[in-house]
């Protein structure tokens, strides 16, 4: 624990031993989707071009590149994750629900998991004042329940990068789980008072833009990385597995990634060993299981 532990001042609990996830599983996956969007006259940090702009100058190249997640993107994922009949944890930006109520119904509809994202892609905690920072929340949460009808469950940041305070306001405010931390394998539980919250940790190893966009690899090396991932999850690893392949609308929701992540699915749902879910899910039979 450091000085910069954002559960501080919390209780946390682990998964005991022996847990398993539904099913009896070991090992769950856990497809996860990124549907995004920026302030207006922000634009992405990462494009397809490598040299950046001068200072001030709008980047209209990340724009377009970005737009294309809300325009073909997010539309392209849905019809393969209906092809292969598997349920996806999709991060949604508020203001995505509030300019796209439609296309984020029709998530939910599909039976996928809308997951709380920020309003704004460059709102993010760490710069907010706790009064901003619980209005963000407030907000993004009214402007989902608006569009798909009921409350989000889940919380993931911009970058998954929380304030300090940032998972005592997501429990005061009602959520079940945040996703706004990398330092643990598997979800457990944080308690704050008479409140408590599932701290459900993400991770980078099979996420489209570290691999492609950051450091240039061919989309298929997410495939084989995926794969490797599970033969250790299989053969070394003796406890409990979460994998969570993520990618997002604007990144693989193009082809050839696109089908890249429909190979995972198809890896994955031919498994007999695996179980495939969604966040809220999990956590939903964690809490039932163990009376959290």
């Amino acid at each position: 624990m450091s000085a910069l532990d954002i559960h501080a001042g919390g209780i946390e609990t682990p998964l005991p031993d022996g847990f398993r996830w539904p099913g009896g599983k070991r090992i769950a996956v856990f497809f996860r989707v990124s549907f995004e969007w920026w302030s207006d006259g922000k634009w992405p940090g990462i494009g397809p071009m490598g040299n950046p702009l001068k200072q001030g100058v709008p980047d209209l190249n990340a724009v377009g590149w970005a737009e294309y997640g809300h325009r073909r993107g997010i539309h392209r994922i849905l019809d393969v994750l209906a092809r292969q009949q598997v349920k996806a944890t999709i991060n949604v930006s508020g203001i995505m629900a509030e300019r796209y109520p439609q296309t984020v119904r029709k998530i939910a509809e599909a039976g996928h998991e809308v997951v709380a994202h920020s309003y704004t892609m460059d709102m993010i905690p760490c710069y907010l004042t706790e009064e901003e920072e619980r209005a963000n929340i407030v907000h993004t949460t009214e402007l989902i329940e608006r569009a798909i009808g009921a409350r989000p469950k889940g919380w993931i940041s911009p970058r998954s990068t929380p304030s300090l305070r940032s998972p005592r306001l997501l429990a005061d405010a009602g959520f079940e789980w945040h996703g706004d931390t990398l330092n643990d394998d598997l979800p457990y539980r944080v308690e704050f008072g008479d409140r408590s919250i599932i701290a459900f940790p993400n991770n980078t190893e099979v996420n489209d833009l570290p691999l492609y966009m950051r450091h240039g690899n061919a989309p298929k090396v997410m495939l084989e990385i995926f794969e490797h991932w599970l033969d250790c999850a299989r053969h070394r690893e003796i406890g409990l597995v979460r994998m969570d392949p993520a990618i997002h609308t604007h990144v693989f929701g193009r082809s050839p990634g696109l089908f890249v992540y429909e190979d995972i699915i198809k890896v994955a749902k031919a498994a007999d060993d695996i179980w495939i879910g969604t966040r809220s899910e999990a956590v939903a039979h964690v809490r039932r299981t163990l009376g959290w």
